[in-house]
């Protein structure tokens, strides 16, 4: 069976998937977009991959006008011909499509049910929700309207598809009452256990660095339109006298320069800004932080949950997160006691934690060891391909 997988941000926990779906004797053709600016997983075919897996990715001619919604919007067009290309020459005989836009998503879909082949939205977002939200703040009139198309547009795409993933129970409220057919499963994301492996704090990354002999604090993936770079801002500007703490940022794109121009004008040296590491240097860089911290503002906790969370619990760390209570991520945090949560509009008490982190060792020691046990009981891709297969198996001759 041909079985497309489409991942458009390139995320670790994606392609191993595809990776574990190519060892059951499927052919598995895993597209990326290339010009999409995050964080990528291990994204090349290895020699020890099945030989059924094939990785494909789509980049643009030209840089990806990622905060210019108009631009984004013909340029997301662009790549979704270039992907229906792909997938015209694959023919496969199910798609699977994840992180997508739903510009894109929408051109996907159409292919699918115009060649009958059976599609499954991944829901990663609620992009519908997000877009009205994000741009109604923007824009009040005319990002409200837009914002309702897309989440019509959304919902339509919802009733269009021949299954549904939900990565939440929490989703479900906003996608059941569009859907006729009991084709809708939850399934929460995950992290790529065996390639995060537990590190030394001493390492190569940390000691080309200068980092490995002080304490640090370090937030990694993207700072975009639902994050609040000003919390790492205060913690920088708050501990600027601590010679022996840095603040590491590692993202790219408007909240990262947000961050230069604030280090540049406040003469920040202990915020530490880099742009994205390679996938293969990530456990070295987790094993570099003594405390690692995941944002996520108050509005945001209803269509998004932080994929970085689960790779930070891989790295048997403590976390200190800025999200809304309700989110997923706060309730896995929580309930494992790996952690440590802050209401998202609470800065002071988010650096009065990250300070009560910094000076308890024990606590961090024993907080970084739930955390690494909830990932080895839970990210397990086999049995997490499995509840895939289900999905799969349906359309099997």
């Amino acid at each position: 069976m041909k079985v497309l997988v489409h991942d458009y941000s390139g995320h670790p926990f994606q392609i191993q998937l595809s990776r574990e779906l190519a060892k059951r004797n499927d052919s598995i053709l895993h597209i990326y977009s290339d010009s999409f600016q995050t964080p990528k997983g291990n994204l090349k075919k290895e020699d020890i991959d099945s030989i059924n897996l094939n990785v494909k990715s789509i980049k643009l001619p030209y840089e990806f006008k990622k905060y210019s919604f108009l631009k984004r919007h013909f340029q997301e067009l662009e790549y979704g011909k270039l992907l229906i290309n792909e997938v015209d020459k694959f023919k496969p005989d199910i798609v699977i499509s994840s992180n997508t836009p739903l510009d894109v998503q929408k051109l996907l879909i159409k292919y699918c049910n115009i060649n009958s082949i059976p599609f499954t939205f991944w829901v990663q977002d609620l992009q519908g929700i997000a877009i009205k939200k994000i741009l109604s703040k923007k824009y009040p009139l005319i990002g409200t309207l837009i914002g309702m198309y897309y989440n019509f547009l959304e919902r339509r795409l919802f009733k269009k598809s021949d299954d549904i993933i939900l990565i939440s129970e929490d989703f479900k409220s906003f996608v059941v009452p569009y859907v006729e057919k009991n084709n809708i499963y939850v399934i929460e994301n995950w992290a790529p256990i065996d390639e995060i492996p537990v590190k030394e704090k001493n390492n190569e990354w940390s000691v080309k660095n200068n980092l490995d002999k002080t304490k640090n604090i370090v937030y990694s993936g993207t700072l975009g339109m639902k994050h609040n770079p000003k919390l790492l801002f205060d913690l920088a500007y708050k501990l600027r006298e601590s010679k022996d703490v840095k603040i590491i940022v590692i993202s790219e794109g408007l909240g990262a320069n947000w961050l230069k121009s604030k280090k540049e004008l406040h003469k920040l040296d202990n915020l530490i800004l880099m742009d994205y590491q390679p996938f293969e240097q990530m456990p070295n860089v987790l094993a570099t932080a003594d405390i690692l911290v995941g944002i996520l503002e108050e509005d945001a906790g209803t269509f998004s949950v932080p994929s970085k969370v689960l790779t930070y619990l891989c790295s048997g760390k403590p976390i200190l997160l800025s999200v809304p209570e309700k989110n997923l991520s706060a309730r896995i945090v929580k309930n494992t006691n790996a952690g440590i949560i802050v209401n998202p509009n609470n800065n002071k008490g988010f650096i009065d934690d990250a300070i009560k982190l910094l000076n308890d060792d024990e606590l961090r020691n024993n907080l970084g060891k739930n955390a690494r046990k909830y990932a080895e009981d839970t990210f397990n891709i086999k049995l997490i391909a499995d509840k895939f297969c289900e999905i799969i198996n349906k359309y099997r001759m």
